[in-house]
């Protein structure tokens, strides 16, 4: 199977450097989410890929290959960078006819591809009419008309309802099982979070970085526990007798920094402390995120003073 090559990529647009010497692969058979602030690159990194912008230096290949090189390209690669790209006159099964025609795809694909983003019922309609979860259910069909080994999709949930949302993780997910390379840029952590595997991350057009999604978290989210008690003073007395420093809250919960379930869980019983609720407070990708990225943002809201 193809995967996505990134080899030393710069690429400058006048003095601004806007990807600086990048280099990651992307592989097949998982999901890998592609994250950064806005103007960290993701976007001219996607179109480098794709051939529509050239590099200052360095390369980005699909399978060894230029995107320019290959026949038929959208048997190869499928790509969602612009939901609007669409001619609005066009019906949205006209739209994915032209393009099909381009690669020699039989219109029965197009039909195909339109019930699989449910898009069937509507497929006669002018794009103009289409709201913006509908456009990007049709790039999304334009992307996986010719069966590609290779999808990139910029914010594919952008515009979608929930049941859009819960779809296109499926969607996603099924694509990597089958054995497809999928790169998916989103500014949503709680969804990327929801299917992927793997991460790239980049910061004002670097590599921050280039790993499994869950070890991105745990490297930079401190492990806790959240326990929660009828007793609050014993359960105290016990976690600092041994040495922990708990934190309560408001509402009468108490975190345990750098603890496991089960060392919690065993003091509280050998103390007789009646334990109401006792779970691992694992951290999320935004916190992890937010702690990488934070000297990465370009543009940044500043508090406003009381």
């Amino acid at each position: 199977m193809t995967s996505i090559d990134v080899q030393d990529l710069t690429k400058e647009y006048g003095p601004r450097r806007a990807v600086d010497h990048l280099s990651f692969r992307v592989l097949p058979g998982r999901v890998t989410g592609f994250l950064g602030p806005n103007g960290a690159g993701k976007s001219t990194t996607m179109r480098l890929v794709l051939g529509l912008d050239h590099p200052t230096s360095g390369s980005a290949t699909l399978g060894g290959r230029a995107y320019a090189t290959l026949q038929d390209p959208l048997r190869h690669v499928g790509a969602l960078l612009d939901a609007q790209a669409a001619h609005g006159s066009r019906t949205g099964r006209d739209h994915l006819r032209v393009l099909a025609a381009s690669h020699r795809i039989p219109d029965r694909r197009v039909d195909e591809v339109l019930e699989e983003t449910g898009l069937g019922p509507a497929g006669r309609r002018r794009v103009r009419t289409y709201s913006l979860g509908m456009r990007q259910r049709l790039g999304i069909a334009a992307a996986l008309l010719g069966d590609p080994e290779v999808v990139m999709l910029d914010e594919p949930s952008n515009g979608l309802d929930p049941e859009g949302i819960v779809w296109i993780r499926t969607l996603l997910r099924r694509l990597a099982d089958e054995g497809r390379t999928v790169l998916v840029s989103s500014h949503l952590m709680n969804e990327t979070a929801s299917f992927a595997d793997h991460l790239v991350v980049l910061g004002r057009g670097r590599l921050l970085a280039d790993t499994p999604m869950r070890e991105f978290i745990d490297a930079r989210v401190r492990p806790a526990v959240r326990v929660r008690t009828s007793d609050p003073t014993a359960l105290r007395s016990v976690l600092a007798g041994h040495g922990h420093d708990a934190v309560e809250h408001p509402d009468g919960h108490w975190t345990v920094p750098d603890a496991r379930v089960e060392d919690i869980g065993g003091l509280a019983s050998a103390a007789g402390v009646p334990i109401l609720e006792l779970t691992a407070d694992e951290g999320t990708l935004e916190q992890a995120y937010l702690d990488l990225t934070a000297a990465e943002t370009e543009f940044a809201a500043q508090p406003q003073e009381a």
